[in-house]
């Protein structure tokens, strides 16, 4: 069954490790990341952005899918079902569809909207029993027309919102979403710690998590981030390894053309790659 995000992520501070945040795009990629998370009896978070949940036909198609598979799947470890960098409107679509946990991006709003518009929220996830997470400071790069510079996050921006009763908070700390660019300045650890000094023990996310030296991964999750999220690693992996089948030929032996063949190499790169950043993370054995 799917749960809220809060009890793992809260399990994730105090053993000083993080949950992977690993989006879906359709079947094989929410099956891949499963069947992985109950291999290395991780716990998993499965982000849905806006974007993806429109190309999968709508939120309950989502839910329903990821449901049903694990029920067939037998997954026993905790999976939270996420909407990644929802808008207000998209919060409420998600959690009428059943949705576990919802991330509300009013990063881009003027902090005091944005304060006013995640009070609102986390009233209502908390008589749901749903998750919450909030965004102060943007995430560089694009991801579903979310575009952001990548400017650090005002501490006490940050507290102020994390006092509304948020389970988790997204912080910019330099990170952007995407490939990282050669020129990339890296994380900003002081932000960050100035940020957890004033927060506490608030799971803090880390987005844009394809490309960030494994050194600067395990200093983050030594300054409170519980949360991590992996998107285009995942995309990459997929798309390599799908490109290596086909111009080998593959395709055209045989049924290579079946989409339950065409898609497998791909299918084990994803679960490859989530299994790696779950090593990274330190979440296996942490179910």
């Amino acid at each position: 069954m799917l749960v809220s995000a809060k009890e793992m992520l809260e399990k994730a501070v105090e053993g000083h490790y993080a949950v992977g945040q690993f989006n879906i795009n359709n079947l094989e990629w929410t099956k891949a990341i499963l069947l992985t998370a109950q291999e290395c009896n991780s716990p998993v978070i499965l982000g849905v952005s806006e974007g993806a949940g429109k190309y999968m036909t709508g939120f309950k198609t989502v839910a329903d899918m990821v449901k049903a598979m694990i029920d067939e799947l037998k997954i026993t470890v905790p999976v939270a079902l996420h909407l990644d960098h929802g808008s207000y409107e998209g919060c409420q679509k998600c959690i009428e569809a059943g949705f576990s946990s919802i991330m509300f991006d009013g990063s881009h709003y003027p902090i005091e909207e944005n304060v006013a518009k995640t009070k609102e929220l986390v009233e209502t996830c908390k008589k749901l029993g749903l998750s919450l997470e909030a965004e102060v400071g943007s995430i560089g790069g694009e991801e579903d027309g979310v575009i952001g510079q990548g400017e650090c996050a005002d501490p006490g921006e940050c507290k102020q919102v994390a006092d509304l009763g948020v389970d988790m908070l997204a912080a910019g700390i330099g990170n952007i979403h995407g490939k990282y660019p050669a020129n990339w300045a890296g994380l900003s650890f002081e932000t960050l710690d100035a940020i957890q000094q004033l927060t506490g023990k608030l799971p803090l996310v880390l987005h844009g998590g394809t490309g960030i030296p494994e050194d600067m991964i395990k200093k983050a999750i030594d300054l409170g981030v519980a949360k991590i999220n992996v998107n285009t690693e995942c995309q990459l992996s997929f798309a390599d390894a799908t490109r290596k089948y086909i111009e080998a030929g593959k395709d055209l032996e045989g049924k290579g053309f079946d989409p339950r063949k065409l898609l497998k190499p791909g299918t084990e790169a994803i679960m490859k790659t989530v299994k790696e950043k779950m090593e990274l993370f330190g979440s296996v054995d942490r179910a």
